[in-house]
């Protein structure tokens, strides 16, 4: 594991340092919370990849970016890299951990969930004995795969990879048939601008500049990505800019001036009028009131 800093919040990376071998961009493991001694684990901070937890024995209490919770076992916890949580380790729990990067995940799983990443929007999840069941018997293959030194296992992991995550959304949203999609709907642009939206929405704000990345002009980007998503190429970088001022104004011990310097804001006053217009309060006062009903 590493720690690096990323804005000012801790990066956890689970990845080997050495290099991107086989197998390093995932990792599986059983284990009791009290035995894990990462750097790091109990404050503010953020993964480098996709993480799903399996909560086997136990009650954990973790922040996940402004809520707090108190989990009982049996439960899942999905967390997107984006995400800033902290776990409190004093309580005994057993969790059975995964962790994918992006580059990771087979590519199949994008074709069948029309927005993969909206399960990882459910953060907590309790199981039924049988939705347990289901999640194990695919964590289990993962776990016999990562632990042997047979060949292809790295695809097979990826294959029943898919399968899991396919399955955690069918427990998390079983009335959303809107999160898979069609057969002939898959829009690879669409995906392609929600990575890179990811990726550069502190630095590329427009429209314009996504699509000059992607090759086509913005009117089409903006017909597809609301076409298959719903919403405009815009309302989503709005979107994910304001989600990321959230986590800094809740997480940080920085000025709304600071924060609106870090996310390229001209200025803290054009700062404080998007965010008013996207959220109805300002920042000072969404950081005061976030911070009061949390700590």
């Amino acid at each position: 594991m590493q720690l690096t800093k990323m804005h000012h919040i801790p990066l956890i990376s689970f990845q080997e340092p050495s290099a991107r071998e086989e197998g390093s961009q995932f990792m599986i493991q059983l284990a009791n919370l009290r035995d894990i001694d990462w750097e790091g684990f109990d404050i503010p901070h953020r993964h480098d990849g996709y993480t799903i937890d399996i909560l086997l024995k136990g009650s954990i209490t973790q922040y996940i970016d402004f809520e707090k919770h108190t989990i009982h076992a049996p439960a899942v916890i999905m967390l997107d890299p984006e995400q800033i949580h902290q776990h409190d380790r004093s309580s005994d729990a057993e969790i059975l951990a995964l962790y994918f990067t992006r580059d990771f995940l087979i590519t199949e799983t994008l074709g069948v969930l029309s927005c993969w990443q909206c399960v990882f929007k459910d953060n907590v999840v309790p199981l039924e004995e049988s939705q347990l069941q289901e999640l194990l018997a695919f964590a289990r293959i993962l776990l016999t795969e990562f632990r042997s030194d047979r060949p292809r296992k790295e695809a097979i992991i990826r294959n029943v990879l898919s399968a899991f995550i396919i399955a955690c959304g069918r427990i998390a949203r079983p009335d959303t048939a809107q999160l898979y999609r069609p057969d002939n709907s898959f829009n690879s642009l669409g995906i392609q601008f929600k990575i890179l939206v990811d990726e550069h929405f502190r630095e590329k704000v427009q429209v314009s500049e996504y699509a000059e990345m992607l090759h086509v002009t913005p009117g089409h980007l903006n017909d597809t990505v609301k076409s298959t998503m719903g919403r405009s190429a815009k309302q989503i970088i709005d979107a994910k800019r304001i989600m990321e001022a959230k986590r800094l104004l809740f997480w940080q011990k920085h000025s709304v001036k600071q924060i609106a310097g870090e996310l390229n804001f001209d200025d803290d006053a054009y700062f404080s009028r998007f965010f008013k217009k996207h959220t109805g309060q300002t920042p000072a006062l969404f950081q005061k009131t976030i911070r009061e009903k949390y700590n």
